[in-house]
């Protein structure tokens, strides 16, 4: 498995993995980019572990989770449902805005000064 000495390194691999999965998908390669939502979402999930105890990172983190799922809900319809699942995915992004939205509108005011936001 890869070492990453800092936390970025292991966000920048999650970046071209989201890269990969979504130019499979463009390119309508669609078996290698359902192969990609796996590993994906699985890094994204772990990175949002990894940073559970910074406020901050912990909701964008789930924002991007939710924002991933969203976006792979979406690939799949747009490959396999003639666009049927957009609804799904819609629901996915919201809740990814909302994640935020708590974060700015409840968690910073009610923690100004904490280093941990």
């Amino acid at each position: 498995m890869f070492k990453f000495k800092k936390i970025r390194e292991y966000e920048n691999l999650h970046i071209l993995m989201w890269l990969l999965k979504d130019t499979c998908w463009v390119l309508l390669l669609k078996i290698p980019a359902m192969i990609m939502i796996l590993p994906t979402i699985a890094v994204a999930i772990h990175i949002t572990w990894l940073r559970k105890n910074i406020k901050s990172d912990l909701f964008h983190n789930l924002a991007i989770c939710f924002w991933i799922s969203a976006n792979s809900t979406w690939m799949i319809g747009d490959l396999y449902f003639d666009d049927g699942l957009r609804p799904i995915s819609t629901i996915l992004f919201i809740a990814g805005l909302v994640t935020v939205l708590i974060y700015y509108l409840v968690v910073v005011p009610k923690n100004k000064g904490n280093e941990n936001l």
